[in-house]
């Protein structure tokens, strides 16, 4: 016999002390039973500690009858997945019907048949209990699932962290040029969401991805040498070509590592899209947007082609206008702007003003006119970024310590 502490617990309806006596009796052995004498009383108890997990409920009572109380436990979020069984004399095939449509798990005549009494109880008692852990089961796998997403989540932004850290240590910027430019990107993203060229673009998965990916703009730095990418001074046509060839290193090693991770096909569907501009690399990306697979998508849309410009005269491919994807224009306005308007380990930043005049001179000749209204919009925000972020004595100093070291400063 189970103990009180573990007993299920019944709550018997009904205006008449004597079946509420006569049910007590026969249900007290195997369960808690609590009681109440009114539809409005048996609300209240239904509401309270312990809550029954089982409802036997009287329909004939006087002022609020039985299908008045279940119509009010049902609209109650806290009593609407108690299990009710309607015991009363009402023995109709239409009585049956309405407490089985107002959504009464069972229906016993009175006079009551002890046997029927604890068999439809104790059937309604397990499929309560089944259904509660199958409810548990799914709370906690919920749970669990939130918790390795957020861990999975922790680990891509170390990771992405750390690639773009690896790229900033071998030239000349410092971390906070990568918070920036992430920065700047989450301005233009969230202006441009609701512009009618981008709308049908930024979902909230793919807004999401381009702000995420954005510190691996110039991961493939890290193929360019010190002689070059550290050099002070101004770069020869040569060394220039070379230093151009980051942005397809960087696209490169993205498209290895999805290589890794996606089929022949699924490749070549990205792939194809290469040239045939942004909607309908977008449209290929979103056939992946549910999968890590649409992030490094995205990354290699920035790191191959940020240096593009809107009329073409930019580097790897020369795209033109909207040919160039959407991420690779906000990156192309965020980094440039940075450059001018940031200190370096070499140069003094550029006066703001003069940095936005040179941005608004660029729209559509490098940068998409849209994507540079976008920047007018919240020049004031970008200011308070660059603030925000400013690189610290510090950090230049042990930059250009760095540099000392190497021999190349």
């Amino acid at each position: 016999m189970p103990t009180d502490a573990i007993k299920l617990t019944v709550l018997v309806v009904d205006d008449t002390p004597e079946n509420l006596t006569v049910l007590g009796e026969l249900l007290q052995p195997r369960y808690r039973v609590r009681v109440a004498n009114s539809g409005r009383r048996a609300l209240q108890v239904a509401a309270s500690k312990p809550r029954p997990d089982l409802i036997l409920l009287d329909v004939m009572m006087p002022e609020m009858d039985g299908y008045a109380v279940i119509n009010e436990l049902r609209a109650n979020p806290g009593t609407r997945d108690i299990p009710v069984i309607f015991v009363t004399a009402m023995d109709a095939d239409e009585d049956e019907e309405r407490g089985l449509e107002l959504g009464a798990v069972d229906y016993i005549t009175k006079p009551i048949r002890p046997a029927v009494v604890l068999a439809r109880v104790k059937a309604h008692m397990e499929l309560k209990q089944a259904r509660d852990w199958l409810n548990d089961k799914n709370v906690w796998l919920e749970s669990e699932i939130a918790r390795r997403m957020r861990d999975n989540q922790l680990m891509q932004d170390v990771s992405i962290r750390a690639l773009a850290s690896l790229a900033e240590a071998r030239d000349m910027e410092t971390g906070q040029h990568i918070r920036r430019t992430q920065a700047y990107i989450e301005v233009l993203v969230a202006h441009l969401r609701t512009h009618p060229r981008f709308s049908g673009y930024f979902t909230d998965a793919t807004a999401h991805m381009v702000a995420k990916a954005a510190p691996l703009h110039d991961i493939g730095k890290v193929g360019i040498p010190d002689s070059i990418l550290l050099k002070p001074g101004r770069l020869s046509a040569d060394e220039f070509e070379i230093m151009k060839t980051h942005s397809s290193i960087g696209g490169d090693a993205i498209d290895l590592a999805m290589r890794d991770e996606i089929s022949d096909e699924d490749f070549l569907i990205l792939q194809k899209h290469r040239h045939m501009g942004s909607n309908a690399l977008a449209s290929a990306i979103r056939e992946f947007e549910s999968a890590p697979l649409a992030f490094l998508a995205v990354a290699k849309e920035i790191a191959l082609w940020h240096h593009e410009k809107w009329d073409g005269s930019g580097y790897p491919d020369g795209l033109v206008g909207d040919a160039i994807p959407i991420p690779a224009r906000l990156m192309a306005l965020a980094d440039v702007f940075d450059a001018l308007a940031s200190r370096r380990v070499y140069k003094e930043a550029m006066p703001f003003e003069k940095a936005v005049q040179i941005i608004t001179e660029g729209s559509g000749k490098h940068f998409d006119p849209d994507v540079v209204d976008a920047f007018l919009a919240n020049e004031d925000i970008f200011q308070e970024i660059l603030v925000r972020y400013a690189d610290s004595d510090e950090a230049l100093d042990i930059k250009l310590g760095t540099l000392h070291a190497r021999g190349l400063a």
